[in-house]
């Protein structure tokens, strides 16, 4: 005799593990991307390194890295036929994320740029969902939205700095939105994708078409030879640990959860990279950033409070 209640209550118990599984896997991809700012940091100081250049170098080395994975693994490097153009898409986004936000960070400021950019994606990903993937934004995952979008606020903002009304710091903003809704773009592409195709060949497919598109900026970049071979270990960081594989295991847990959940998990990335600042290099946390960062664990928590499918 049919029992759809048990039937029911069946299946979201075997959900669960997966549910939880891809949100371990994002929020730990989200942590090593929140150690990029302070790599970046040491590069500016020891390397002289510009931002561009280390956008294209942590991509090339990222798709070099996906590739020579993909290339040990048993399955054949494939990738549905309905879902090439999206990687293109994808590689298209990824670069142009690079590309605005640090231009971006040059004409508005990293406290402002990363607030704008870091808050809109999720924002925009829960706006698209609905309609690009035919998602449901569930009641705890909107609260979870708005305490973490608030929470980022706060722990990203300058309440000391004075805002820069001029053409050049709008036009930063302006940027910031961009990347914003590149990253935002990219995520919802590549939730489509790996409901066909696996995830692995399909972020080293991206990011390869992402290096090759984003390496003419090194054009505008001053004695690139020199700040490669200065900043070579931390380059290898980045390309290896906070993308290649920080991408790679969130791509995993991008196949398991909504694309609006992860958009709000990715927001531990300003949370840790506020704890590094403020452990490594002397910043200071103000009230404000402590409640932001209390709302940030309150947000997560409550994506974990449900383990069942959103």
């Amino acid at each position: 005799m049919p029992r759809p209640g048990y039937d029911r209550g069946v299946h979201r118990a075997r959900q669960a593990p997966r549910t939880v599984g891809g949100l371990v896997l994002i929020a730990l991809a989200a942590v090593s991307w929140g150690t990029s700012g302070s790599v970046m940091t040491v590069l500016a100081e020891r390397a002289a390194a510009s931002p561009l250049l280390v956008g294209v170098a942590r991509l090339w080395l990222a798709a070099v890295l996906l590739l020579l994975a993909t290339s040990v693994t048993p399955r054949p490097f494939a990738i549905a036929s309905g879902d090439r153009w999206r990687c293109l898409a994808m590689g298209a986004c990824m670069a142009g994320y690079q590309a605005a936000y640090f231009t971006a960070v040059t004409l508005g400021g990293i406290a402002v740029v990363a607030l704008v950019a870091i808050c809109s994606a999720p924002l925009m990903i829960a706006a698209l969902a609905p309609w690009l993937l035919g998602e449901r934004l569930a009641p705890r995952v909107r609260a979870a939205l708005l305490l973490g979008v608030f929470g980022t606020a706060l722990l990203v903002a300058s309440p000391s700095g004075a805002l820069d009304p001029s053409a050049r710091f709008l036009g930063g903003v302006l940027l910031a939105f961009v990347a914003g809704l590149a990253y935002a773009l990219y995520v919802l592409a590549a939730k489509a994708t790996l409901r066909r195709s696996a995830p692995l060949p399909t972020t080293a497919l991206t990011f390869t078409i992402g290096a090759l598109l984003l390496t003419p900026a090194l054009w505008w970049t001053t004695a690139p030879l020199t700040q490669l071979a200065l900043g070579w270990p931390w380059l290898v960081y980045l390309g290896g640990v906070a993308t290649a594989g920080a991408y790679a295991i969130y791509t995993v847990g991008l196949r398991r959860v909504p694309a609006s959940v992860a958009g709000v998990t990715t927001l531990l990335e300003p949370l840790t990279a506020t704890i590094l600042g403020v452990a490594l290099f002397g910043e200071r946390l103000g009230p404000a950033g402590g409640v932001g960062a209390l709302l940030l664990v309150v947000a997560l928590g409550l994506l974990l409070a449900d383990r069942g499918p959103s």
